[in-house]
């Protein structure tokens, strides 16, 4: 894995590593229709994006994959029967179908670039990222995270980024999945406004039970700035591993019907990359080694934050 390579020699150095910003709610928010996570008639766009970032100077890109699975798919049938009755041909395989083609976007992009930086295969949380009371069993989750880490491994990522995982069980069913791959994965928690993860468990209990698997980073993300600044304040003393921190700005705008569908996050101009940045210093300052962009955050966002580093 000759690009992380390079990562790991920043994560154990001095200077830290740029993640890039979110791709779903940067692609809404450039007016774009968000149809098949934007893959099948729009990709190119994705990849012009991934490319933005790249040049905004990231280290790690990741792809356009966040709580695409077939959970999601399965999630407006009543089962499986259902769906190969009344679903449209290619439905019942889509989820594989472009999480394998976001891997080859991203790809793509590091290719026209040419910078030799990793790409991260996104897994998330099957259901909401915001709802940890729909999460499923971890026994459940642990197949269907395997099946995710199995189609991005194949596709040729070079890390696995379990991204916004909001309880201890989940994150743990999905990084023994990731883990089986041989890839090297990092696991980031949603918190909540009190510093815990969103389930209401502890964020340091979680933190060591990444730590237990042998995850290579540990970081919180999806929460405003205030709610990752207190997280990472709580993770320091408690985990031995790397630490990152991306949060969202601005409100939390919902999708009209369902949550598959990109929301878009309003009010983002309190929040212009100098201001970004300043806090995102702060999280260095205090011995965070990763940071980045989450929801509402653009290539402007990532270019400031490399100016940090």
């Amino acid at each position: 894995m000759p690009a992380y390579d390079r990562i790991r020699a920043l994560l154990d150095g001095t200077i830290g590593v740029l993640l890039d910003g979110p791709i779903g709610s940067e692609l809404v928010r450039r007016g774009l229709r968000w149809r098949w996570h934007g893959l099948r008639t729009d990709s190119q766009r994705v990849q012009d994006l991934h490319e933005e970032y790249l040049a905004a100077g990231a280290d790690v890109i990741r792809t356009n994959t966040f709580q695409l699975s077939r959970r999601v798919y399965l999630n407006v049938f009543r089962n499986r029967d259902h769906l190969r009755h009344i679903g449209a041909p290619g439905v019942e395989g889509r989820a594989e179908e472009l999480i394998r083609k976001a891997v080859e976007v991203a790809r793509a992009a590091r290719r026209a670039s040419g910078r030799d930086v990793p790409v991260a295969g996104v897994m998330s949380p099957l259901e909401h990222c915001f709802r940890p009371d729909l999460a499923p069993k971890a026994a459940e989750a642990r197949g269907e995270h395997a099946e995710i880490a199995a189609w991005l491994a194949e596709g040729g990522v070079d890390l696995l980024f379990l991204e916004s995982m909001n309880t201890i069980a989940e994150a743990q069913a999905a990084a023994e999945a990731a883990l089986d791959t041989g890839l090297p994965v990092w696991v980031s928690f949603v918190p909540g406004p009190e510093g815990e993860i969103l389930s209401g468990e502890s964020l340091v209990s979680g933190a060591q039970a990444m730590d237990e698997l042998g995850v290579d980073v540990v970081l919180v993300n999806c929460a405003p700035p205030e709610d990752i600044t207190l997280a990472l304040s709580k993770l320091r003393a408690a985990s031995s591993r790397p630490l990152g921190g991306l949060a969202h700005i601005g409100a939390f705008d919902p999708p009209s019907w369902k949550f598959e569908f990109h929301p878009q996050f309003t009010g983002t101009e309190a929040w212009p990359p100098d201001r970004y940045a300043d806090i995102a210093r702060s999280w260095l300052d205090a011995g965070t080694r990763v940071i980045g962009g989450c929801c509402g955050t653009g290539p402007g966002h990532i270019q400031a934050l490399r100016e940090v580093l």
